[in-house]
């Protein structure tokens, strides 16, 4: 346990690294000035930031995992079609409500509401992941279907009731901070526990999808709550974004926070998981003892993280996105573009989903693949996202065009990487998002003299939205160079039975 921790830690140390360094070089350029105690207090929160990912990953291993899979494998050997569905509404409509990115969201725009709202919408489309498992669809048919859905009802907020528009951007991001660190590993984990036990030829490739249909969800809830009543949704409160004249307290205060919000969340997972298995699954003592190891691990990992994201790295990606937005416009879409690159390097999420991805396709979408693919398509959200604050258009002439295009590439590439791909993008928009890239959105809006709920919220959805047009474009690749490869090995025996005839001749 202790060796594999370290490794944990280990792999932590690198995804953490890249950002730190960044922020700490570009505090020696006229870029950004931080004062000595914002940089030790910045590097602290790094350190533990580590930390945190270590057991989370460690935990999601031991804990996370395993109990998706057996709730998955265990109802779907039952045979009760009929209780599986209830089970996995009730379980994503818990895990939903409960999950600390959707908090952070909430706490941001000052409405309750909407995580209600939230939890019904990933309720209802984990029932509908589950069927599309069961009876085998075609995931890229039914994303059509929903996102269609979405932009026409989006479309008809503009025209019927245009005062809701700057609500739009916020329902987007919803669908991206809801598949957060806890929701992520387990979801997938069902799917795969579901796929495997009912089997076919294309299991594994069968088995994604569900973060992906989990993310629609959010969305469609939160576009009906704007129309309901706006959910008394508020521009957030500029003043939380600023470091904390009194540090210790500050820390005493998120701490207590977030032990409360990971409680809460892990707590109803936990005794959910408990009852199901005491009058279903019926598992062995020495897998609930793992579970529970594994269980722990990834509570003190999510409380390290997510006090440190807020300690130190939200008022960072706040004074940065002020700071450089007013040193230059160019100089912030650079770094906005850089940032993105090296911050799906900490999202404890990815790491689950990569490791996954491999393991399920036997080595063909490696891990490193996996990553690159990831860290392009969030550099290019965050670039595009920056660009649009600075003009100040609507989020939909991004979003409507770049869903189209991952649309249509959903019908050209292997369907595994289509599933793959609409997955990473609500894992990539983890909790980092929500507190430092967020944040430095809205650094950047304050700094341009933007709207906030217009221009700055939408970056969470951007960064949800163009990993699906990346790693779909990795999957086009590979089969382009697939069929080069064989039309070259076609021409060479074409031309080795040619050598022979004319030796014969």
């Amino acid at each position: 346990m202790k060796k594999l921790l370290l490794e944990k830690i280990k792999e932590a140390l690198f995804s953490v690294l890249p950002i730190t360094l960044i922020v700490i070089a570009l505090n020696f350029t006229p870029l950004l000035d931080l004062s000595l105690p914002e940089v030790l207090i910045f590097s602290i929160s790094a350190i533990f930031l580590i930390l945190g990912i270590g057991f989370f990953t460690l935990g999601a291993d031991f804990a996370m995992t395993p109990m998706g899979e057996y709730v998955g494998s265990g109802l779907t050997k039952s045979k009760n079609l009929k209780l599986l569905l209830i089970v996995c509404f009730l379980l994503g409509v818990l895990i939903t409500v409960a999950e600390p990115d959707l908090t952070v969201l909430a706490n941001q725009v000052g409405s309750k509401l909407i995580i209600i709202f939230v939890g019904l919408g990933v309720g209802v489309f984990l029932i509908l992941s589950i069927l599309k498992i069961i009876f085998k669809k075609d995931l890229s048919s039914i994303l059509v279907y929903f996102y269609m859905f979405l932009f026409a009802l989006a479309l008809i907020i503009i025209s019927v009731n245009p005062s809701k528009t700057n609500l739009l951007p916020l329902s987007f991001d919803s669908g991206g901070v809801t598949t957060g660190p806890i929701t992520v590993p387990f979801i997938m984990a069902l799917g795969v526990g579901v796929a495997s036990t009912i089997g076919g030829k294309n299991a594994g490739e069968n088995s994604f999808g569900l973060v992906a249909m989990c993310s629609i969800g959010p969305i469609l809830a939160v576009l009906l709550l704007s129309i309901i009543n706006g959910g008394g949704i508020s521009s957030p409160n500029i003043s939380d974004y600023y470091f904390s004249s009194d540090i210790l307290s500050a820390i005493g205060k998120t701490l207590l926070i977030t032990t409360k919000d990971v409680s809460i969340a892990l707590g109803l997972l936990v005794a959910f998981f408990l009852i199901i298995n005491f009058i279903f699954l019926k598992l062995p003592k020495k897998k609930l003892i793992q579970i529970a190891i594994g269980t722990f691990f990834t509570y003190i990992g999510l409380i390290v993280f997510l006090t440190a994201v807020h300690v130190g790295f939200m008022p960072v990606g706040f004074k940065m996105g002020t700071e450089l937005a007013n040193f230059s416009p160019i100089a912030v879409t650079i770094i906005a573009f850089v940032l993105g690159l090296v911050v799906v390097l900490a999202e404890p999420a990815v790491h689950v989903l990569n490791k996954q991805v491999e393991e399920i396709t036997n080595g063909t979408v490696s891990k490193k693949s996996m990553m690159i693919a990831l860290s392009v398509g969030v550099g290019l959200s965050i670039c595009l996202s920056i660009i649009r604050i600075i003009f100040g258009f609507s989020i939909m002439y991004y979003i409507v065009p770049g869903y189209l295009i991952s649309l249509g590439l959903s019908f050209f590439v292997p369907k595994i990487y289509t599933a793959i791909a609409f997955d990473s993008g609500g894992v990539a928009s983890g909790p980092l998002t929500s507190t430092f890239i967020l944040p430095f959105a809205i650094g950047a809006c304050v700094a341009t003299g933007g709207n906030i709920l217009s221009d700055a919220f939408g970056i969470v959805a951007m960064v949800a939205m163009t990993p699906l047009i990346t790693i779909q474009t990795l999957g086009f690749t590979a089969i382009s160079k697939k069929i080069v490869s064989e039309k070259l090995a076609m021409k060479r025996i074409l031309d080795d039975d040619d050598d022979q005839i004319i030796r014969f001749l």
